[in-house]
């Protein structure tokens, strides 16, 4: 029994070693196993997790242990495989049927914990790879698996410099044309989509799936002109960006809230990914003209918005309203103005203490509605007065 650490971990370290790039703050290391069977594992305490194919968990760590294995294509779509695990598979056979050059790369389990100055087994070049900054496929059965047409996406966002190879580039656009693509279940979809958006360069992840014709396929050329930018990347505030606010900035190109909401529940999109993106739709226009609305006006905003009960929620809109105003001629300036206005507006207020209003109108004899027009005025009068804004 022979054990490997393979994959990302690997992966990770040869480019804080090669290109210098900082190491990942936590990473899942991929462990395979050569030489054993499911009967051995278990004699050593592994404990059989694998629905599929056996993978199991480590007595200690707990950590995923998988044996060697290969896989062959049965049927359309990412489950379409039929699994071979052996004694006699190599870790060659297994390197060979991942995706790409510099995710099948391995060292030996006693180098673990420096792979970057392990002896490397690489047998398809992924180091040379990621020498050049290169996503290449490692056999031609990439094309087997469309899932990984995504992962190929999310690393571009992640690695500012890499390139896909011009042949694993052609070899996605032939999936794509040839309806693969139309097998993958929303779920990886979005799990795909939500980690590409969250890695530091979201734009390639658009580019590269434009570049393959996925988007063309699916029917979303309008995400070409998404709000999702280099000037936007480049911005301090954007590396603190909740997905919800880059699901926002993703969609707010596509033509209506009809248009948007398909695609959420397409991709199935949480709630409340899919009801920001729905709101900065609807109240854009009230939110950029804040900047010069009267009392009244601002007010109305809060309320429709909800901002009272959920004052995140809202500061996450004016985020998304923020980031989509740099493509204005001003560059954003009018916007800001308008979304920073409306957050001092909203946090001024919220230091009235409605309770307390709420209690005095109900001692005066009022209820129902009229509780609602008490607590509505005191409001105005507050915002009026704290922000010197018109009635």
């Amino acid at each position: 029994m022979q054990i490997y650490l393979v994959g990302g971990a690997v992966r990770d370290a040869l480019l804080t070693r090669e290109l210098g790039w900082p190491a990942p703050a936590s990473a899942d290391r991929d462990w395979v196993v050569v030489g054993a069977t499911p009967e051995a594992m278990a004699a050593q305490g592994f404990v059989p997790v694998g629905r599929d194919f056996p993978v199991f968990l480590h007595p200690q760590t707990h950590e995923e242990y998988a044996l060697a294995r290969t896989e062959r294509k049965t049927a359309p779509g990412y489950h379409g495989f039929a699994f071979h695990a052996a004694p006699g598979v190599t870790l060659e056979d297994d390197l060979a049927r991942r995706d790409l050059t510099v995710n099948a790369m391995a060292v030996a389990a006693e180098h673990a914990d420096h792979p970057a100055d392990a002896p490397l087994i690489d047998p398809w070049g992924g180091l040379a790879d990621l020498r050049t900054r290169t996503l290449r496929h490692v056999t031609p059965a990439f094309a087997e698996d469309p899932v990984r047409i995504l992962r190929v996406a999310r690393f571009m966002a992640r690695w500012d410099g890499f390139h896909i190879a011009p042949a694993t580039l052609a070899l996605m656009r032939e999936m794509v044309a040839h309806g693969e693509a139309h097998h993958l279940v929303a779920e990886r979809v979005w799990q795909e989509i939500a980690r590409g958006l969250m890695e530091p360069h979201p734009s390639r992840l658009i580019a590269a799936l434009d570049a393959c014709g996925l988007l063309e396929a699916w029917g979303l050329a309008a995400l070409r002109r998404a709000a999702l930018t280099p000037s936007l990347e480049r911005q301090a505030a954007f590396a603190h960006a909740p997905l919800a606010v880059r699901w926002t900035w993703l969609v707010a190109a596509l033509p209506d809230d009809l248009a948007l909401r398909a695609l959420a529940d397409r991709w199935r999109v949480p709630n409340e990914a899919r009801d920001l993106s729905l709101l900065l739709q609807r109240e854009a226009m009230a939110l950029r003209q804040a900047g010069s609305a009267d009392a009244a006006s601002v007010l109305g905003l809060f309320d429709r918005c909800d901002a009272w009960r959920k004052p995140a929620r809202f500061a996450a809109l004016l985020q998304a309203l923020d980031g989509l105003a740099l493509a204005d001629a001003d560059g954003g300036t009018a916007a800001h103005a308008a979304t920073a206005r409306l957050g001092q507006a909203l946090q001024r207020l919220q230091a009235l203490d409605a309770a307390a209003i709420t209690r005095a109108a109900l001692a005066d004899g009022l209820s129902g509605p009229e509780v609602g027009k008490r607590l509505h005025s005191a409001r105005l009068s507050a915002l009026q007065a704290a922000l010197g804004l018109p009635s």
